[in-house]
Parts: C-alpha cells; structure tokens; sequence
C-alpha cells in the first residue's frame, strides 16, 4: 500500500494517508496572537483544508487529541469546537492540559480520519 503526504516539510508533514486512514499531525495557530477560541479555529480551518486533499471531512474524524497550554482556556476552545464539529458524526476526543511549543500557542489539536 503506498504513502501519501501532504504539506511535506524539513521536520514532519502536515498530513499522511495511508491504507484508508488519514493522520494529520499536531495543528497549531497561524496566528498565536489571538485567543483560544480563535487559534481553535484557525486550526480546525487547516484540519479542514488537509482531510479535503485527500477527499474527506469532518464527518469522517475517527479520533482527536487536544492540548490547551491552560485548561482555563478550555471553554474558549470548546466554542469554537462546538460550531465547527459534525453534531451527528463525534469523534472520540481527549483534551489534556500541556506545555505547548511556543509561549504564544494555546491550543494544539492532531485527528486521525478515514478517507
């Protein structure tokens, strides 16, 4: 079976599709200025963006990892997750508390789709 990836960079690509599966890395804000919320969904746009390279959507995420740099600003994120995620096609999803890369990142989110 061969290998797909998306958004191919010096350290990691943005997205991988596999045998059916698509796995988009650890998505962070273009903008860090901005709040949770709207990091949040400057994130879910590029999620977006890379299931439909290869043909799906957000009815299709089977799994998300969320990592809020506070979980004060977990609320804010759920705002932005609940407008945007597929109400009759949830994905199991785990929210923890981390140490993101940068100061100004709050939230960081990676999916695994089917295609």
């Amino acid at each position: 079976m061969s290998i797909d990836r998306y958004n191919v960079g010096p350290r990691l690509s943005q997205a991988v599709r596999h045998a059916g599966t698509i796995y988009v890395a650890g998505t962070v804000a273009d903008d860090p200025t901005q709040g949770a919320k709207e990091q949040t969904a400057q994130i879910l746009r590029k999620i977006d963006a890379a299931l439909a390279h290869y043909g799906s959507n957000k009815s299709k995420i089977l799994s998300v990892n969320v990592w809020v740099a506070n979980m004060g600003h977990f609320d804010e994120m759920n705002q932005a997750w609940d407008a945007w995620v597929d109400r009759n096609n949830t994905p199991a999803r785990a929210t923890v508390e981390s140490r993101l890369a940068r100061p100004g990142y709050l939230v960081e989110i990676a999916v695994i789709a089917s295609v």
